[in-house]
């Protein structure tokens, strides 16, 4: 079995391509660049960005509802707010492969059940790790875990850097792009809210459009 034929089947129904059909395809953006892929220093490239590509990219081949299958009921009725805040993430902007660098501030209010937390940090990777905008991501991030959970409330906020905005285009570096979700409580109840964003430092911006 090749390591190619492990990797789920991709989510639109099509055919995965082959390792040597992605070096090749690498080769030909490397001499469309004006390089000669052939070259002592290029030779092993086409293998490493294929390889990069499978760890940039590892999302796609999670579920992200089966991480959180796993839930715990017994915590002595705890019913307070639950946050996990400054979770790294690195993705990469579906408009231009280019890095998006944030973190992420996740929140929920329990119902019955609550999760482990290293399971809310996954769950952003598992969607960091594809070709994104913030905009969605802070949407799924934010449903799966409302649909999956089925808590009181939910809270995301991401702040993240776009490498497609500080390395090309306009060229503005330093510049940071805060995207939030508040559902259930977090949207009806303003204390609620009040709280989410004193704890994870008040992000004062929210952004609702495309970069």
């Amino acid at each position: 079995m090749t390591t190619n034929s492990l990797i789920k089947p991709i989510p639109f129904g099509g055919s995965r391509p082959t390792q040597e059909e992605a070096e090749d395809a690498v080769r030909v953006l490397l001499r469309w660049a004006g390089d000669d892929p052939h070259r002592e220093g290029l030779i092993d490239t086409p293998a490493r960005v294929v390889r990069s590509y499978k760890e940039f990219f590892a999302g796609y081949a999670v579920d992200p509802a089966e991480i959180l299958a796993r839930t715990f009921s017994d915590v002595d009725g705890y019913d307070e707010m639950i946050v996990l805040k400054d979770i790294r993430f690195e993705s990469y902007c579906e408009h231009h492969i280019v890095p998006i660098i944030g973190r992420a501030h996740v929140a929920y209010l329990p119902e019955h059940r609550v999760v482990g937390i290293s399971k809310l940090a996954r769950l952003v990777d598992a969607f960091a790790k594809r070709l994104q905008i913030q905009e969605k991501m802070t949407v799924q991030i934010a449903d799966t875990l409302n649909q999956t959970l089925q808590p009181k409330g939910v809270g995301v906020i991401l702040e993240a850097s776009h490498q497609c905005m500080s390395t090309r285009g306009v060229h503005k570096a330093g510049v940071d792009m805060v995207t939030s979700r508040m559902l259930g409580m977090f949207r009806t109840d303003p204390a609620t809210r009040r709280e989410f964003l004193s704890i994870v430092g008040g992000p004062t911006a929210v952004s609702v459009a495309n970069t």
